[in-house]
């Protein structure tokens, strides 16, 4: 039985009799299925939510997802780090602590992490689960974007059922950005603007989006500019330009670079 039938069977009946675990177990497989040919390698242990330390000195930096941020300098955990930690560590488990690896076309971040997808014994692709159990946030970061459909489809399977991070809507409002840090924000664009510094989506607030040269050719550009007036959903790590030594006159202060289209949706 499809997932899609098994959900309207259980919706019938008024009730779900098939445990949740097993039931994103299904979806994580479905979503993102492992090629043939994996690297096997062992984890010495678990980070947080979507970073592993291998028994060879890597750390690893699982690609196409960004689990909420355990506390550090004094914060508080971010809404369901601990979980997403702690069921990481229940997949790695699962597997024996071995985990198949496929490296990205990036390899390396700036951090020096090894950038890659971790894929259960199973052959579930681990960052697919985490997020079909709404465990982290999807996003795809240029070149390493693969898997960003199947990875979409997992998010949006908790997003609709409400699941981790869904169940209250994380997504902020313009005026509601108070720090730097991946957010996921929705807001009415103001006016896309093209010059030699990219493609630049203000955003009514003070957030604009920009989209680097380099990058402009993996874009719809006709689409962007289509974009005045609507409400978008952007995803992605803002930066707060008033702390570069202050903002020129009419500047916004908020700054979210998009480096692959599905960091951006029309929702309106």
């Amino acid at each position: 039985m499809g997932f899609c039938q098994l959900l309207k069977k259980a919706s019938l009946a008024g009730a779900f009799f098939v445990p949740v675990i097993w039931v994103t177990a299904v979806q994580a497989e479905v979503f993102c299925p492992a090629p043939t040919a994996l690297a096997r390698v062992e984890v010495q242990r678990v980070v947080d939510g979507d970073t592993v330390r291998l028994k060879d000195g890597r750390s690893v930096r699982m690609i196409g997802i960004n689990a909420p941020e355990t506390g550090k300098k004094g914060r508080a955990d971010e809404p369901f780090a601990v979980a997403a930690r702690q069921r990481l560590q229940a997949l790695v488990g699962a597997s024996g602590g071995r985990v198949g690896l496929v490296p990205g076309r990036e390899r390396k971040d700036h951090y020096g992490r090894t950038l890659a997808h971790l894929y259960g014994a199973d052959g579930g692709n681990l960052e697919a689960q985490l997020l079909a159990e709404g465990l982290g946030f999807q996003v795809g970061v240029a070149p390493n974007v693969d898997l960003v459909a199947c990875q979409q489809a997992a998010e949006n399977s908790a997003r609709s059922a409400r699941l981790g991070l869904w169940r209250q809507s994380p997504i902020q409002s313009v005026a509601q950005l108070k720090r730097s840090g991946f957010a996921v924000v929705s807001g009415r664009v103001s006016q896309v603007k093209r010059n030699r510094g990219g493609i630049w989506i203000e955003m009514q607030g003070s957030l604009v989006l920009r989209v680097s040269p380099a990058l402009v050719s993996q874009f719809d550009a006709v689409g962007l500019n289509g974009l005045q007036g609507r409400t978008v959903e952007a995803r992605g790590w803002v930066q707060d330009r008033s702390r570069r030594g202050g903002l020129k006159k009419g500047q916004a202060r908020w700054l979210l670079p998009l480096t692959d289209p599905s960091m951006l949706k029309s929702t309106h």
